[in-house]
């Protein structure tokens, strides 16, 4: 057992290292010999988990569809929000999340590896089809095209948001919440979400101290 969670543990630095890296340069530009630099590893440990650099980015953009630090909400719309909000606020501290947009907004990269946008646009689709169940969302909302513009509308806030180094990104996706919800929720939820800036950081924080607390994230 103890052998397999240094393993893990291995296969996580070299992870975070090669998110480090690939956000900083891009794929093209990015050496596994970098890449080994910053995790502090050898050579035949990185071998011994991923194959090639190609084999890294994909490993890396495994790790894109997250949702730790999202608790279950009787309002499946919040849980919604949430999703979003968490993530805004994760992204910027965590550059194993960030190189997955960095991945994905990069043409060639993309052409080589996909991108994670299928995998969260079913995901957040699912969610609001579960708020129209509950009658959160108006009868002409369509879930499936919400989220796959929501996701692109996301990426597009982060995208730009980075490039100009325009701020806090949690406000503006808390923004892009404000603009998105008056034409999809329904008045007398709309009126209860919580789409304020920091509602990720809160979340996150409660989650790590449950994650702190024995038997706390059973």
């Amino acid at each position: 057992m103890a052998r397999q969670a240094r393993a893990l543990q291995t296969r996580r630095t070299i992870l975070e290292a090669a998110g480090e890296v690939f956000d900083e340069r891009g794929y093209d530009a990015a050496t596994i010999a970098e890449i080994l630099s910053r995790a502090g590893v050898t050579k035949g440990a990185l071998y011994f988990h991923f194959s090639s650099k190609e084999d890294l980015a994909r490993g890396v953009l495994d790790e894109a569809l997250t949702t730790e630090g999202v608790q279950p909400q009787d309002s499946k719309l919040q849980e919604w929000v949430d999703v979003g909000m968490v993530l805004a606020h994760r992204l910027p501290l965590e550059p194993l999340l960030s190189a997955c947009i960095t991945l994905s907004a990069d043409q060639h990269a993309r052409a080589l590896l996909g991108t994670s946008w299928p995998g969260w646009i079913d995901y957040l689709a699912d969610m609001l089809r579960q708020a129209k169940a509950q009658g959160e969302l108006l009868p002409h909302a369509d879930p499936d095209e919400i989220a796959e513009l929501f996701v692109g509308a996301w990426t597009g806030v982060e995208v730009v948001n980075s490039a100009i180094a325009g701020g806090r990104l949690e406000k503006k996706i808390a923004a892009l919440y404000d603009l998105m919800l008056p034409g999809m929720a329904v008045p007398g939820v709309l009126g209860r979400l919580d789409t304020a800036a920091d509602r990720g950081a809160r979340m996150w924080r409660a989650h790590q101290r449950s994650a702190d607390t024995p038997g706390g994230d059973d």
